[in-house]
C-alpha cells in the first residue's frame, strides 16, 4: 500500500469516526496529551461534595460531572450543542442532575443567587456578569479554560504562519471577573505536550477542537493535510502543545 493511499484511507476513517460529546477516547494509541497539574476533576469532585446547588456550564456530553462521587442536592448543568444533550442526560441521570439546553451565547436561564457553586471545563467564552448574578454571596466559580495560541503548531501546520493570539488570555478573564464584582483566588497556567501519531488522529481532533482550525473540512485542506502525513510519517510524530489555564473566582458577600 503506497504512503498516500494509506494517508487517504486514515483521513477517510477520522472523518467518519463519531466526535459527539467530550470524551476522547477514539484518539487512544493515536495521540496524546498531557494533564494539568492542578487536577481539575478532583477539584471540581472536591468543591461539589461541599456544594448545596451546583451548575456545570457547557457540560459537553457531562463526562467529567459524570464522575463526581458525591453530587450536591441540586445538579444543573448547560449545553448548547444539540448532539451533547441527549449524551448529557444519559450521562448525568444517574446524579439526578437536570441538563438544560440553551442558545449559544445566551443569558443563563437561572434566577439572581441561584448557585453557590459554578464551574464549567473549557467552556466557549465566560459571561462574567451572567456567572455573578446567578452565584450566591460566597459562591465559587471554579473553571479550566483554554488559554491563549493553545496547539498553535497545529494551526500553522494547516493554515500556516499566524499572527499572535490577541484573545483567551489569563489576564484579560481576571480583569473582566473583577469588573463583574467577583475577586480572583486562584489562577493557574500550564502548557502541555500533546503528540499526534497519524494524519488519522489529526483529522479527528481537527473535527472535534473546533476553534484549532476555523471552518475545517477535510475536503478543504486535503492538501495540507497530505503534507503533514508525509510530515509525521519521514519525520516521526507531530508535537504540540496545549494552553491551558485554571481560574477561581468567588461572589463577595458583601
Amino acid at each position: 500500500m503506497s504512503a498516500e493511499r494509506d494517508a487517504h484511507e486514515l483521513i477517510a476513517e477520522a472523518a467518519a469516526a463519531p466526535v459527539a460529546g467530550w470524551g476522547f477516547d477514539w484518539l487512544a494509541g493515536r495521540a496524546t496529551e498531557e494533564r494539568p497539574p492542578w487536577g481539575y476533576a478532583r477539584l471540581v469532585a472536591d468543591r461539589m461534595a461541599r456544594a448545596d446547588a451546583a451548575l456545570d456550564v457547557d457540560t459537553g456530553g457531562g463526562e467529567v460531572l459524570a464522575e463526581i462521587p458525591h453530587p450536591p442536592k441540586v445538579l444543573t448543568a448547560t449545553e448548547a450543542w444539540p448532539p451533547n444533550v441527549e449524551i448529557a442526560r444519559r450521562n448525568l441521570r444517574p446524579l439526578g442532575a437536570t441538563v438544560v439546553a440553551v442558545a449559544p451565547d445566551s443569558a443563563l436561564p437561572f434566577r439572581d443567587n441561584a448557585f453557590d457553586l459554578v464551574v464549567s471545563r473549557h467552556p466557549v467564552g465566560t459571561d462574567w456578569a451572567q456567572t455573578a448574578r446567578v452565584l450566591r454571596p460566597g459562591g465559587t466559580y471554579l473553571s479550566q479554560q483554554i488559554g491563549p495560541g493553545t496547539m498553535r503548531e497545529l494551526s500553522e501546520a494547516i493554515l500556516g504562519p499566524l499572527p499572535p493570539p490577541q484573545s483567551r488570555h489569563p489576564e484579560t478573564a481576571v480583569a473582566v471577573a473583577q469588573a463583574a464584582g467577583l475577586r480572583v483566588v486562584d489562577l493557574r497556567r500550564a502548557t502541555l505536550r500533546a503528540v499526534f501519531h497519524d494524519i488519522g488522529a489529526v483529522v479527528w481532533f481537527l473535527r472535534k477542537v473546533v476553534w484549532t482550525v476555523p471552518g475545517f473540512t477535510v475536503d478543504r485542506y486535503r492538501p495540507e493535510l497530505l503534507a503533514l502525513h508525509h510530515r509525521i510519517t519521514t519525520e516521526g510524530p507531530f508535537i504540540a502543545h496545549a494552553q491551558r489555564y485554571l481560574i477561581e473566582a468567588t461572589r463577595p458577600t458583601s
